[in-house]
């Protein structure tokens, strides 16, 4: 048993890696990209669909090639979670525009309350004592180091929400949709990624030209731009396939646990690479969230041991029941029925 468990243990600490390391990178590379000391494309929404873009076409090719199998999806149900997606993707730009980077902060801390609530509704799930503490502390320390400036406005709040609700129901969706339809993480992402990459990337320029009053026409693309866009589209491939590998190994709370681990990173990243400020407050809030994973990771492993000790004290009990009555058995005297008296 414990043979089959190392695999396991590997690949989920592999999926979790990649996840962290293709995140971290990405807004690394698309902070260069974007900001107006490196090279000031700010097209998000169409940065995106770009993204997904070379994601369906490594699915498309991992598919002609026989790398991967083909799963039957209704397509409406595909349609529908691009839909959800793309509200989360656009809905997400359109709360950083209209908010403070606080209230944006506080309302992307909230997903991880909003998704335990949802898969509570919509699942039946329950969670412990000790997961439950262990997100609070996670919200409380990211939301220390983070959070600055808080002004929110009518607009600003109704897109918030939208972000959240979509944010939280596409990524319970995932998971649900894997196990609906017994599709691995990758052939779902590869049936998905078509339709986001062409709603994207036609809705894109114009969500981005309301947001930035700029044409994405206008850009002049120098080399640098184009080397950061094909990284950052890279990166991308790598950041969606664990995204769905996490959730479907895990669960979508776990997901965002790790996402605020990856705040912390870039919190990190950007003091050592961009010389950003990092304060005591920063340190302090980023020690709190990093306690709180630590418990998080304690509570869920607790939560999947306790049914294996239940379980195994109920076979152990059998067991013993047996042997006591596999004695008493033959201990004790039979008697002959017909004489009533104890056979020698």
């Amino acid at each position: 048993m414990e043979a089959e468990k190392k695999p396991s243990a590997v690949s989920d600490v592999g999926a979790w890696a990649m996840n962290v390391i293709s995140s971290v990178g990405i807004i690394m590379a698309n902070k260069q990209l974007m900001s107006t000391n490196g090279y000031a494309f700010s097209f998000a929404t169409t940065l995106t669909g770009f993204h997904f873009a070379v994601t369906a076409l490594v699915g498309m090719i991992s598919n002609a090639t026989g790398l991967s199998a083909s799963k039957h999806v209704p397509f409406w149900e595909l349609l529908w979670f691009s839909i959800v997606a793309n509200m989360s993707i656009t809905g997400m730009n359109l709360s950083l525009m209209l908010n403070s980077v606080g209230f944006y902060q506080i309302s992307k801390l909230s997903m991880i309350p909003v998704v335990c609530i949802m898969e509570w509704i919509l699942h039946s799930k329950q969670y412990s004592s000790q997961v439950k503490l262990s997100v609070v502390v996670v919200v409380i320390g990211v939301g220390v180091c983070t959070v600055t400036d808080v002004k929110v406005n009518a607009k600003g709040f109704m897109c918030a929400c939208v972000a959240v609700l979509s944010t939280s129901l596409q990524q319970i969706s995932i998971g649900s949709l894997q196990k609906k339809y017994s599709i691995g993480s990758f052939e779902l992402l590869s049936k998905t990624a078509p339709i986001q990459a062409g709603s994207l990337l036609v809705l894109g320029p114009i969500i981005d030209y309301y947001l930035s009053n700029n044409l994405i026409l206008d850009y002049k693309f120098t080399t640098g731009a184009l080397f950061f866009i094909l990284l950052s589209c890279s990166l991308a491939v790598f950041c969606n396939v664990s995204q769905y590998l996490c959730i479907g190994r895990f669960s979508a709370v776990s997901f965002q646990v790790l996402g605020h681990m990856k705040t912390v990173c870039v919190l990190t990243l950007g003091w050592l690479l961009f010389d950003s400020e990092l304060t005591m407050k920063n340190i302090m809030g980023m020690g709190v969230a990093v306690l709180g994973m630590v418990i998080y990771s304690w509570a869920v492993e607790a939560e999947k041991q306790q049914p294996k000790i239940i379980a195994s004290a109920k076979h152990s009990l059998t067991e013993e029941e047996i042997r006591l009555l596999k004695d008493g058995l033959e201990t004790a005297p039979i008697k002959d029925i017909e004489l009533g008296q104890p056979k020698q």
